[in-house]
């Protein structure tokens, strides 16, 4: 069930749990059929129906429109007109239902003992006093409600939307990053009049066609982000070749299963970009197992003598895929790196 049907059902639930409120609160004597629909107790289910009309104006209509635009005088004013339309007049006009032997339906019993006493719900017309306060609780509650509900709603709206803002930043950041060093890859290639040079190319090509269609989505199927990965690491095989020690493994069966695009790459690229030199050892060791719903990377480079620009130095793609697990999976990851002088190493598991 959609989340949209969901959430009309429990409407709907609700409603016709409300209504049913003055048929649950009545004594056993005063539920059979005749003393249920007397003038009072038809009132008692008008007014019912009333408060929750009342209910869906304020949320779809009033709260929106007017408190929300910060109309505050007309709101209240409005509200003070309603409160007088259904619980103030209709009060006033109560002594003149009939409460003798004949109804809407036909003739009634007289009432009994415990009935004229208030045992029962609704009260008899003499305690009117009784009967004000209590629909004007109703009343004040129906409004509360709504306030709090749609306040609700909008805050979670609001923080939808700032969450959706904060990570199209953070992707537009990352993407650049990703197709700066995989063209510098191919320039190297190129460079070097390599007879790889256009399998590399028709990688690239895979590569930024997954990034333009899937990175704009929340979460993608794992087997495509596996792939991708695939993918870069070959075009890095390709352009290093045996210049690196380098130990990649996938275990586990990712069919079914979903994760937030981009989200494991950057800790493999930042293995390359801090872990090859040709005069140096060069070791980089890449292990994704995927257990149940648990996926685990690890991710080891030793650190070799490189010359790097001041933004590269700044892990911003380290730094983004930080931000972006704490908004998509807080709670469901666990994130530790080691930086050591001579090695960095990450740990990342991810519930997904």
């Amino acid at each position: 069930m959609s989340a949209k049907n969901r959430q009309i059902v429990l409407h709907i639930l609700a409603c016709v749990s409300f209504m049913s409120l003055p048929v649950i609160f009545m004594s056993r004597t005063e539920k059979t059929f005749f003393e249920m629909f007397n003038p009072l107790g038809i009132r008692v289910f008008v007014l019912y129906f009333l408060l929750l009309v009342y209910f869906y104006v304020n949320y779809f209509v009033l709260i929106p429109f007017l408190f929300f635009k910060r109309q505050y005088f007309s709101f209240a004013g409005i509200q003070i007109f309603i409160f007088l339309l259904i619980i103030i007049l209709p009060n006033a006009f109560l002594h003149d239902l009939p409460r003798g032997k004949e109804s809407f339906i036909g003739p009634l019993p007289p009432p009994s003992e415990k009935m004229l006493h208030g045992n029962g719900f609704p009260p008899p017309p003499t305690e009117g006093g009784d009967i004000l306060t209590q629909e004007a609780f109703f009343f004040l509650l129906m409004l509360s409600f709504s306030l709090m509900l749609r306040i609700s709603n909008r805050w979670k709206q609001t923080e939808k939307e700032k969450l959706n803002a904060e990570l199209s930043y953070l992707k537009a950041q990352i993407n650049p990053h990703f197709l700066f060093n995989t063209l510098n890859s191919i320039y190297a290639l190129a460079i070097e009049k390599s007879d790889k040079t256009p399998e590399a190319v028709v990688k690239l090509s895979g590569m930024m066609r997954y990034v333009l269609s899937e990175s704009s989505n929340e979460y993608v199927s794992l087997e495509k982000e596996i792939s991708y990965i695939r993918s870069y690491i070959d075009l890095q095989s390709i352009r290093f070749e045996d210049t690196i020690n380098l130990s990649f493994s996938i275990s586990g069966t990712t069919f079914g299963k979903k994760i937030a695009p981009l989200i494991l790459i950057p800790f493999i690229e930042n293995a390359f970009k801090h872990g090859i030199n040709a005069e140096e050892d060069s070791v980089i060791k890449i292990d994704i197992s995927i257990v149940e719903n648990m996926l685990k990377l690890y991710v080891f480079n030793n650190k070799v003598s490189i010359h790097l620009s001041e933004e590269s130095k700044s892990g911003v793609g380290i730094l983004n895929t930080s931000n972006r697990l704490q908004l998509l999976y807080a709670g469901a990851y666990e994130l530790v790196i080691n930086d050591e002088e001579k090695y960095y190493e990450a740990h990342l598991t991810i519930h997904l």
